[in-house]
């Protein structure tokens, strides 16, 4: 039983049709209006599936205008799903606009979970780490590819873009001028279609294997980048143990790395350590002090 006057947001497959869940099946076929963003791709879905559902479109270039319409629509207690053409939409994908206009009008947004490309990819790189970034698609032209690409330099995080084929060679061309040959990439292609492709290699390589065989220059790409390797909280700065031998003079230990850790940004465990050390020398060198009598 379907919730009156509520936008579904309904996550699609991506690739293979077969990966939908029962619960968006039963949506798509219940609500009285589908919003899609290709409504030939969505009919395909749909009657894959033997739905008859209405369908109008709603893509980046018309949003704001059938946001109102469908607002219209639930103000009459009508049931709305939105799709794009693959994957969950909002990500990387028209949605958001007509979401946050839904919710501002005091309407309900029920997200029905499923495939997701950055994901799907992750889950299958094999990259041992507890964090990632998603990105989504990266400017298109090289100057701000660059541009953006410096701003995530210094990520510890596996950072996840999107990329079309066109772009794919100049893409991997500039991430290797910004972040150097030695992290890992991991190219997952065309997931979950016949032509499936993951492959992890050095990012320094990973242009040679794109231009050995041009068929791995096809389909929609997500790529997968080791972040940066973390910075060795063991190694004080100079201006670090400076700033804490002067606050050692006059504060307490524990204040002293407090305001030394707020005022240089280094680990605050680290600090505490090094205070320690420096105290036990600073105690050692006033016992081994001798005080001659004046003459």
């Amino acid at each position: 039983m379907l919730a009156k006057s509520a936008l579904y947001v309904v996550a699609t497959p991506i690739g293979n049709l077969r990966d939908i869940s029962l619960r968006a099946l039963d949506v798509l076929a219940s609500v009285d209006v589908i919003a899609a963003e290709h409504t030939q791709t969505a009919r395909h879905l749909l009657t894959v599936h033997s739905i008859t559902t209405r369908i109008v479109a709603l893509h980046q270039h018309n949003e704001a205008v059938v946001a109102e319409k469908i607002i219209a629509l639930l103000a009459t207690e009508k049931t709305v799903a939105l799709v794009t053409d693959a994957g969950t939409p909002g990500i990387s994908d028209p949605g958001a606009i007509l979401v946050d206009q839904v919710r501002s009008q005091g309407y309900s947004v029920i997200p029905i979970p499923g495939a997701n490309a950055a994901v799907c990819a992750l889950s299958a790189a094999g990259m041992v780490h507890p964090h990632f970034l998603f990105y989504g698609f990266l400017p298109n032209k090289t100057v701000g590819r660059k541009r953006e690409l410096g701003t995530l330099k210094s990520q510890s995080c596996i950072l996840i873009f999107y990329e079309a084929p066109h772009r794919i060679l100049d893409c991997v061309a500039d991430m290797i001028e910004v972040f150097g040959a030695q992290r890992q990439l991991t190219i997952a292609r065309e997931l979950t279609k016949l032509f499936e492709t993951i492959h992890v290699c050095a990012l320094g390589d990973a242009l040679a294997w794109l231009q050995a065989d041009t068929n791995q220059q096809k389909g929609e790409f997500v790529l997968l980048l080791s972040g940066a390797e973390a910075v060795d909280k063991g190694i004080i700065s100079e201006q670090a143990e400076h700033a804490l031998k002067l606050l050692l003079a006059d504060l307490p230990l524990k204040q002293a790395v407090k305001l030394a850790a707020e005022i240089t940004g280094e680990n605050k465990n680290t600090l505490y350590k090094l205070a320690l050390v420096l105290k036990e020398s600073q105690e050692s060198s006033l016992k081994e002090t001798v005080i001659l009598p004046e003459v």
